[in-house]
């Protein structure tokens, strides 16, 4: 009966997205198919010879160029799936950027220096690309599902001229006043790193009472405590918002911690090691006034001081983690509910690798902008069918792989569901209708000459240029 439900919802999701492709949808729902099934191949057009795949290659990028698909089209189809939280008082949604280099596309508008890993020492890590900022839905662990799923909600392309912080703030305040949503006025938890621990991402979303932000904040900050004012006396002048520093950096400016909780661990070879939580509350940091009104002051904020130590008290890592946890009802998540949350969060990159291996999110070359962010939407829809078909895949490890513990407690993870997705789609069927002959294109006029496209020029901002230089 279980697995017949999630059959049930895998079909109606498929017959939704069908009626929501408005041009070419039997071409795009073919190619959404081919991606979730086709875990080899090495270029967007070789999805093409995919056994689902009735057309010629050509009508793959035709397709892309017509496919119109707003930002939060995605997270309304999957409205009514989205799995309500049972263990935690709280929907979890994770928000981060990841790079599409693009080096060696000059005719691609808007291109800009981004952030990428680079192996070899004294490089600096950077290429030519674009930059895209995706919110998912982190659900509970469930039980036979690797514990890395997530569900992409939205994704949109992070301009030059746009603050790639500010870009993530923007989706998740759409998502938040998306009515239709099932978290629609629940308590909402965002995670996020170091960069969305800055003034402006905070204070984008807090007039989301239901919100609470946890992020992570970098060891050399300064913040402040509240000032305790008398209010029997009458000062003039300025009101004094901010307090004694807190330096993180400096033992000496802590005072007591507020509330401290410890919890016990294993690892995946079975060490047990202690996490021992510190916190702070009501803590301050800096605003601005230019060039827009930060008023900080009037948002305090739990400081977390995180230290994973080992059976004998020594410390596992050089530094401890520092987590803030910011909102109006920031007091109805617990320490360890704030820990184990952040901690979700490195499984959006989990989603960005298994993308960009599994399911060629950056290997779309185009020159034209909209196509590439086309690209980037089909994906995200295809890594959704994957998490619907999660219960209805069976699990198929390799020969050498049948011994591993994942495979035999049969956890299902994404490159298990594209392993098995095409019998799948052999089982249900598609709505895509079969390819109908128009004749043979006349093509272009004889003597016919296209115009060189234009080249545009890399935007490099002001960091960058420090470190080309």
């Amino acid at each position: 009966m279980i697995i017949s439900r999630y059959t049930t919802e895998l079909e109606q999701f498929r017959q939704t997205l069908y009626q929501n492709f408005n041009n070419r949808a039997d071409t795009l729902m073919e190619a959404v198919d081919a991606l979730c099934s086709s875990p080899g191949v090495q270029s967007p057009v070789e999805l093409t010879l995919a056994g689902c795949y009735r057309r010629s290659y050509s009508t793959l990028y035709k397709a892309i160029d017509a496919l119109q698909w707003y930002p939060l089209q995605l997270a309304s189809l999957l409205g009514a799936y989205l799995p309500t939280p049972r263990e935690r008082p709280f929907w979890l949604l994770g928000v981060d950027v990841t790079p599409q280099p693009r080096p060696f596309a000059p005719t691609l508008r808007d291109r800009g220096m981004v952030y990428q890993p680079n192996l070899v020492k004294g490089n600096q890590p950077v290429t030519v690309g674009h930059q895209y900022s995706s919110v998912a839905l982190l659900p509970e662990a469930e039980a036979q599902s690797s514990a890395s799923w997530l569900i992409p909600l939205t994704t949109q392309r992070v301009a030059t001229t746009d603050d790639k912080e500010l870009v993530g703030a923007s989706q998740i305040d759409g998502l938040l006043r998306a009515a239709k949503l099932p978290f629609h006025n629940q308590l909402c938890v965002e995670v996020g790193d170091s960069s969305y621990s800055k003034p402006a991402y905070l204070h984008a979303n807090r007039h989301h009472r239901h919100l609470v932000t946890i992020a992570r904040v970098r060891s050399n900050r300064t913040l402040y405590r509240q000032v305790v004012t008398d209010q029997s006396k009458s000062r003039r002048g300025h009101p004094t918002w901010y307090g004694a520093t807190f330096s993180l950096s400096e033992a000496t400016t802590w005072s007591d911690p507020d509330e401290t909780a410890t919890l016990i661990q294993v690892n995946q070879r079975g060490k047990a090691y202690q996490v021992q939580m510190q916190a702070w509350h009501n803590l301050l940091m800096r605003g601005q006034q230019q060039p827009v009104a930060l008023p900080m002051q009037r948002y305090p904020f739990t400081l977390l001081r995180i230290v994973h130590v080992d059976g004998q008290g020594v410390p596992l890592y050089k530094h401890p983690l520092w987590l803030l946890v910011m909102g109006e009802r920031r007091s109805q998540v617990s320490l360890v509910q704030s820990y184990h949350a952040y901690r979700r969060r490195y499984d959006l990159e989990h989603f960005f690798r298994f993308g960009k291996q599994k399911l060629l999110l950056v290997d779309f070359q185009t020159p034209e902008t909209k196509r590439e962010q086309t690209w980037w939407h089909l994906v995200h829809i295809a890594y959704a069918q994957l998490w619907l078909a999660r219960k209805v895949a069976a699990c198929l490890p390799r020969p050498w792989q049948r011994n591993l513990p994942m495979m035999q407690r049969r956890c299902i993870s994404p490159t298990l569901v594209q392993r098995d997705f095409a019998r799948i789609i052999r089982q249900l069927g598609t709505p895509a209708q079969p390819p109908k002959r128009r004749g043979n294109s006349s093509g272009r006029p004889k003597g016919c000459k296209l115009p060189p496209r234009l080249r545009h020029k890399v935007v490099v901002k002001g960091r960058y240029k420090a470190a080309l230089t």
